[in-house]
């Protein structure tokens, strides 16, 4: 199977023994307590679950500088966004063990135990150009610059020991997956090459032909629908919505055990071309070995060109860095002229008008309305989730 990133075996910082657990449970309530951001307690998910492999803990200002600058850490570590414990104070020093809360948890529990390694204070110059490298923009209007500089300009690191998921793994069950499980059932199954989609909305008649088309074209066994489960921004389809739709896709129209139904516990970024290498990395430590990259790959608004998230990979990512391979998708859509699903880039004799394509907006006006999408862009069981959905707000 396909290696973790920059280590022979996953790290996952979750504490699973469970003495241990308890113990460091009766020890936070002697800690300093601090109850951090969404993206903080999300990071400690990922840290947790392995998906962030090889880190130990939250990046210091210098290897978040770096990263944002080169990809890579100061040790030479490649990685595509700095993974950081922001805070607007701290009241505490180095070598201290502190607790980490939920804020996304009522009642603020214990996420995650850190033992502090350095406090250091970002300018404001330096952030506008951690968001600037990251996100390419500094305005405060797109919602990945908004929510990076809306926690604190005081960076924690240190290594943590993480001591549960947050919400994901009691409000999503059956989705909620970590590294180290996903990696597992690849396994189990006897997968060789393994195809993973990344998702935060429902998929529609193209996003599941495109990953038949993938898998196809690598001749993998099977592929991994993998769904973002944590904040997105206003508007977007809620998790358990696109759970629903997108099982009841798979269950009837994919060969039986040919696709897995996950998801992980992140917030979405909304970082288009950087977002698209941390999502790779992330596909390589849950044991992917091939990973779809379409048009405007977790972009948002005007922000992104339509394939930056690619050329990314040929510009930026030195070779040998991922051992994941990406597949390269164009806008998907279904023929009139073909009567099937293709990429438009294969068929050069086609006009605009040759296609099926709703815009976001329409599609929405159509749901809203009572109304399913044709069925050559949507199918009708996931339509009639959609429509429920849409017509309850």
């Amino acid at each position: 199977m396909i290696k973790p990133h920059g280590a022979d075996a996953l790290k996952p910082l979750l504490v699973t023994d469970p003495s241990q657990r308890e113990a460091l449970i009766s020890e936070a309530k002697n800690l300093k307590q601090v109850v951090v951001s969404s993206a903080t307690a999300a990071n400690a998910v990922m840290l947790g679950g392995g998906y962030f492999t090889p880190l130990e803990g939250y990046m210091t200002k210098a290897d978040a500088l770096s990263v944002a600058k080169n990809l890579h850490t100061q040790a030479g570590l490649f990685f595509p966004v700095p993974v950081l414990n922001l805070l607007e104070t701290a009241d505490f020093e180095i070598g201290e063990r502190i607790a980490l809360l939920d804020p996304n948890v009522d009642g603020n529990p214990v996420i995650a135990i850190q033992t502090v390694g350095s406090i250091e204070t970002f300018s404001q110059d330096e952030l506008s150009h951690v968001a600037q490298e990251i996100y390419g923009t500094t305005t405060q209007e797109h919602p990945g610059v908004g929510a990076f500089l809306s926690q604190g300009s005081i960076a924690v690191s240190g290594q943590i020991e993480v001591l549960n998921f947050s919400y994901f793994e009691t409000d999503f069950a059956d989705t909620f997956r970590t590294a180290v499980q996903i990696r597992d059932e690849i396994a189990e199954r006897g997968w060789t090459k393994t195809v993973a989609f990344q998702t935060r909305n429902p998929m529609h008649r193209a996003h599941e032909e495109l990953c038949k088309m993938a898998m196809e074209a690598t001749g993998a066994e099977g592929c991994v629908i993998h769904m973002l489960l944590g904040k997105l921004k206003q508007g977007d389809i809620p998790a358990d919505v696109r759970d629903a739709s997108i099982r009841e896709m798979v269950a009837n129209y994919f060969p039986e055990n040919s696709v897995m139904v996950t998801g992980y516990g992140f917030d979405m970024l909304y970082a288009g071309p950087r977002e698209a290498v941390l999502h790779a990395l992330f596909r390589q430590n849950m044991g992917a070995t091939h990973f779809i990259i379409g048009r405007d790959h977790a972009g948002v608004g005007d922000y992104y060109g339509a394939f930056d998230a690619q050329t990314i990979f040929e510009e930026k990512v030195p070779e040998g860095a991922l051992e994941i391979e990406i597949f390269n998708a164009d806008h998907t859509a279904y023929s009139k002229i073909l009567n099937k699903v293709v990429m438009m880039r294969d068929v050069p004799d086609h006009k605009f008008e040759d296609f099926v394509i709703l815009s976001g907006t329409k599609v929405r006006e159509l749901l809203g309305n009572g109304i399913a999408p044709p069925p050559e862009f949507s199918r009708p069981e996931v339509a009639k989730i959609l429509m429920d959905y849409y017509q309850s707000l």
